[in-house]
This record gives C-alpha cells, structure tokens and sequence, in this order.
C-alpha cells in the first residue's frame, strides 16, 4: 500500500534500464499474440509444462518438495487417488490455486480473490493455518541459518491493520490501472512488493503472491506466465530474488523505501520469459526434421552442459526417442560428450 501512496510516488521517474527492458516486454508481448494466432497447437503443449513447471518451482522455494519426480507429475495432473504427506497435499494446493487464475474467469480483483487462493492453497493440507483466513497475530520474516539461529528479515504489517492495509492496497492498485497513468507492469510489481511486506496470512504469503503476479500481468495483456514458468525463472535466481525483495523493503513502512531495485529484478525476469517462449516458438517453426532442430539447439543454444529433461522443455512437441537419436549422432560425430547413463546423463558439448 505505501508503494501507492501519492505523496512518494515512486514512478514519477523511470530509470533508462527499466524502460529499455519495458519496451522487450512489449515487443515479447507482440510476438505472443502473433505465435498464438498462427500456433495454437504449441501454445497448448507449452501451457502444459509451465503448469508443472510452475506448481514445482514455487513450492520448492518454500522447501515444499516430492522427491519422487513421477509421483509429482502425477500429484499435479490429478490422477494420484490419495495425497500421503503434507508436501504432496502443498503441491496439490498449488496446483489447484494456479488452475484457478488460468482457467477461470476470476475477476475483478478484491479481497475476497486472494483469501479464495489462499483457501485453494491450503485446502488439501491437513493441520495447516486456517485457510482463506488473514493472520490473527503479529509475524515476522525471518532467515533461518545452517547453525539454527534466525535473522529479522523485515517486519511485516500488524495484524490489526492488515484488514485495512489489504483493502487500501487493492483499491489503491485498481484506481492507478485505471488512470492508465503509468506501465501495468511497473504497477503489478509494486503491488506484489506490498503484498509481501503486509504478509497477511500465517502461511503461504509468498506462494500466493507468485499466483497473483500472473493473474495480475494477465488481467494487463502479459500472458506470458502461461506458457513459460515465471515461477521456474524466480526459482533459478532465488538469490537475487530475495536480495532485491530485502533492499526494497527497507523503509517501507515509513514510506521511505526504494521499490526499484525490486522492480528492476522484476521485469528482468519478465523480459526473459518472453525471450524464452520467443525461442521456443521459434524452434518450432523451424525447417528441417525433429531431429535437426535438436542438433541446431545442442550447438548454438543449449548450454554447456545439459540434460535430456532440458532440450525436452525447450523443445516441446519433440519426443524423448528423436532427442536421444539426435544426441548420438552428435555424439559419433566427437560433438558433444556424455557423463553417466539413463535420466541422470550429463551431457557437455565437445
């Protein structure tokens, strides 16, 4: 809420990095549209794996993970009759709150949406904090240390005052997208910063908020997060993730924070989705059989080291057979290299 407050508004001046990355986004934005008139069929395939991508990578962030990967995939698809332990009932929560923002026509945006995702969150985990209910006392963020102490991340908005804080947030973020005033992105960033400094659940604010990010971009015309995992992106640079959160926190209920450093990791990680489906699309389209699209993405994009599960995500519509067929030629032909055997090969270009 304070990210919205008039009198320190942090928008008044864009600095140039953001904008250049704002105006990929909004070319990303446009080749999207493009590829989903002319490809609906490799839009579904991509839609499928950054729905598990996405369900994965959120949850391990929290260290919610099923280290069975097959048991997982069959958790997020529906089909396993019963959930056994309370990190499989969290990744079918997950699940369930993100199909909801994707195959839902959930809007408009108040309240009552993000406890309703909070409640689908929470609702297959047995002893779990009241679902769809705001935090009934004071919490903190706090680092966890390997030697078992804690550190005071930031403090988060008291628990009397989160009620008025979620309101003032939501309203305060409806009104500036309808003044059309500034980029939907910039706003849905800031939205989110607020959102995790009021931290208004006991449990699972940080899941919710990345499900809300892509409801919000969505609801702006960024639908990117369908089809690539944002959640996968903000998972593989958790560091900075956290770090540009902590810098941009600093101040805030004084109105004194900085939301930049935040908002600069945000559409960063923005603009690479975009690059990313941009490249898969493109793949796609290419000449040349399966197999040859696997060799030209080997050699030219993959990087140096890599596994069979990562050309069959940038790969989509490409079976694991033609990608194992393309990596032995490459492998005869003294071009790349393999390191041991079966769906824990490594695999290093020559």
């Amino acid at each position: 809420m304070r990210s919205f407050e008039r009198g320190v508004w942090p928008l008044a001046q864009v600095p140039g990095t953001v904008t250049r990355t704002l105006a990929r986004i909004d070319v990303g934005r446009g080749a999207e549209t493009l590829h989903a008139a002319q490809m609906p069929g490799l839009l579904s395939e991509l839609a499928l794996r950054a729905r598990v991508a996405s369900v994965k990578a959120s949850s391990a962030l929290e260290g919610i993970v099923v280290p069975d990967d097959r048991r997982a995939d069959r958790i997020i698809a529906g089909a396993a009759a019963r959930l056994r332990t309370r990190n499989e009932q969290e990744l079918a929560g997950y699940r369930d709150a993100l199909d909801y923002v994707w195959q839902t026509e959930w809007q408009p945006l108040n309240v009552g949406l993000v406890l309703h995702l909070h409640r689908l969150l929470l609702a297959h985990t047995v002893a779990a904090p009241a679902a769809g209910v705001l935090k009934p006392e004071d919490n903190l963020v706090v680092d966890k240390h390997a030697d078992g102490s804690r550190t005071v991340r930031f403090t988060p908005v008291a628990a009397s005052q989160t009620p008025y804080f979620m309101k003032e947030l939501i309203d305060r973020y409806v009104d500036e997208v309808g003044r059309d005033a500034q980029h939907p992105v910039l706003l849905v960033g800031l939205a989110i910063l607020d959102l995790l400094v009021i931290h208004p659940f006991e449990d699972g604010n940080g899941r919710v908020a990345r499900i809300l990010t892509s409801a919000l971009l969505s609801q702006g015309g960024y639908t990117v997060g369908r089809y690539v995992s944002l959640e996968q992106l903000v998972a593989e640079t958790d560091e900075r993730y956290y770090a540009a959160l902590l810098t941009s926190t600093s101040g805030w209920h004084d109105a004194q924070h900085d939301p930049w450093p935040w908002l600069e990791y945000f559409v960063e990680q923005l603009a690479r989705a975009y690059a990313i489906f941009e490249e898969r699309a493109t793949s796609a389209r290419g000449a040349g059989s399966k197999r040859d699209r696997v060799k030209d993405h080997v050699l030219r994009h993959a990087p140096a080291r890599f596994r069979i599960a990562d050309l069959r995500s940038a790969l989509p519509g490409i079976g694991d057979g033609t990608i194992r067929n393309a990596l032995d030629d490459l492998r005869r032909e003294g071009r790349v290299d393999v390191d041991g055997t079966g769906r824990g090969a490594t695999w290093t270009r020559s």
